[in-house]
């Protein structure tokens, strides 16, 4: 199996080349969506408890988490400490046995890891 990464800045086409990928039947694991999911499930309470009062109805304010990380550099790391570990489980989905090639999109490449799949200490 041929496993390809996407990643990239904002605005530099990782959704748009996952859908091209999807639309020709070759499964896709993005980032992106994993974490919008995380925003509306099990992040929830951990971002509330690390940043009290950006979330709201059970999701994730990003408008509120954004104005607790202005000028905030650690606040962004305690932030990628939470999400980074959830978001990581997306390697682990099964991949159809039938593909040949598999797309992952995420915005940025975390630190090489012996099994990049799994959390483990950096």
């Amino acid at each position: 199996m041929l496993l390809l990464g996407l990643t990239g800045s904002i605005g530099t086409g990782k959704s748009t080349t996952a859908k091209m990928f999807a639309a020709h039947g070759i499964p896709v694991n993005d980032a992106d969506q994993v974490v919008h999911e995380l925003y509306s499930g099990e992040a929830v309470p951990l971002i509330e408890a690390a940043f009290p009062g950006t979330t709201a109805n059970g999701t994730v304010d990003r408008s509120l988490l954004a104005k607790k990380l202005i000028d905030n550099p650690e606040g962004y790391k305690r932030l990628e400490a939470i999400v980074h570990p959830l978001t990581f489980r997306f390697c682990s989905k099964p991949v159809p046995r039938a593909a040949s090639t598999m797309s992952s999109s995420s915005p940025a490449v975390p630190k090489p890891r012996p099994n990049a799949c799994s959390p483990g200490p950096e």
